[in-house]
């Protein structure tokens, strides 16, 4: 199917941008389902890019290759993975870590697609109903890894609620082997986690949160800490491991919370002094009353969902961040330290950065800054929509 589109968008792709907007198509030679073979050509019938057709979406091409012609399929997969697992060769060959991304969306040239690895498993989740169609593709691929032996393919919410998608594709789908029905084991730098695809959230784990972890174990030390919207604590157990002495995972579900007390409990022979206490509940009813409380901590750390789904939430997205460093600051020992992330791709980072630091000054507890992170390896960014993680790291004046 040939597409054409208006000038602003042969700049864009030419550029390297992924996508082709509805309102940047002059011309389609047809209509045609999702996961149709797109062929994008510029005003003078020139090859641009290929990509897969999403006709229900406002991101109406996903682009797979540019500047020179490919066949989408198999071969291609296979050299975009081979691609990707080697520019993540340094965290692929340890032994002590066996959780990473192996294929970021836009960031490895699958738009559309993610592919995590938990140790002997695989998540495939698809946030487009383009990808569905080449699963076939996509899974000999897979299967060829060494050391794979079970493959879950993950709808997104979209395509939960896409009729158009077949009802047996809206749903988690074993692709090879057993279900890990007790999740799929993998390690986090010698700690021992479980990642639950089936019921938890992304693909079972935070896995872009792998860096900021290994931060918080290092500034752990003798430490009182907090871990705000915990979920099955992977903060929790980095602060543990690191010598902190007491820990308070905080998080709304009960079943997260749960699946933290099991992570601690398998890995009590690294972290044996750490006692390690949850609270459920609401984390910002949850934060003001521990300071009601008069609870202080050494290092608090504040790592909400977004905030900012769709367009028009950035202000309440905004106002959300600045409540949260309200609530934490009063909870830090004088040269307590706060770990405050958003993962908001609305919000830019240094928007995010400058409420969390204008707030804090506000309250005239001004933070001395430590650090600000951003994307770890496995999660490269191509595009400029692609950008969401960003992490403060600052100390309390006191």
């Amino acid at each position: 199917m040939a597409v054409r589109v208006t000038p602003v968008a042969e700049r864009a792709i030419r550029s390297g941008h992924p996508w082709v907007f509805e309102n940047s198509i002059r011309e389609m030679s047809r209509q045609a389902p999702a996961g149709s073979t797109a062929v994008i050509f510029d005003r003078k019938d020139r090859f641009m890019a290929v990509g897969l057709l999403d006709p229900e979406s406002p991101i109406r091409v996903r682009i797979l290759q540019e500047g020179s012609p490919a066949e989408l399929g198999e071969a291609l997969f296979r050299e975009r993975i081979r691609q990707s697992l080697e520019l993540r060769s340094p965290l692929v060959r340890r032994s002590d870590t066996t959780g990473y991304r192996m294929v970021s969306g836009e960031g490895d040239r699958f738009p559309g697609l993610v592919i995590d690895r938990y140790g002997a498993g695989v998540v495939v989740k698809s946030y487009t109903p383009a990808w569905l169609p080449w699963l076939p593709d996509l899974l000999p691929v897979l299967r060829e890894l060494e050391g794979v032996e079970s493959i879950v393919h993950l709808p997104s919410r979209r395509l939960l609620n896409d009729p158009a998608v077949p009802e047996a594709l809206r749903e988690p789908v074993q692709l090879l082997g057993p279900a890990p029905e007790d999740g799929f084991p993998f390690l986090e730098e010698g700690l021992h986690f479980r990642a639950h695809p089936r019921v938890g959230h992304k693909t079972g784990f935070y896995l872009d949160q792998r860096e900021n972890r290994s931060r918080v174990r290092r500034l752990a030390k003798d430490a009182r800490v907090l871990n705000a919207f915990s979920y099955t604590g992977g903060f929790s157990v980095a602060a543990a491991a690191g010598g902190a002495r007491e820990v308070t995972s905080l998080d709304l579900s009960g079943p997260a919370l749960h699946e933290a007390e099991r992570h601690f409990t398998l890995n009590r022979a690294s972290a044996p002094r750490a006692r390690h206490r949850i609270i459920e509940g609401d984390a910002f009813e949850k934060l003001e009353a521990l300071g009601q409380a008069g609870e202080r901590f050494d290092l608090v750390i504040v790592d909400p969902p977004s905030f900012a789904r769709e367009r028009g939430q950035e202000d309440d997205a905004l106002g959300a961040y600045a409540a949260l460093t309200r609530l934490a600051l009063p909870l830090l020992d004088p040269g307590g330290i706060l770990v405050q992330a958003s993962c908001t791709a609305r919000i830019e980072a240094d928007t995010f950065f400058h409420i969390v630091l204008d707030t804090a000054r506000r309250m005239h507890s001004p933070l001395d800054e430590i650090e600000r992170t951003g994307h770890p390896p496995d999660h490269p960014i191509r595009h400029p929509e692609g950008a969401y993680l960003k992490c403060l790291f600052a100390r309390n004046r006191g």
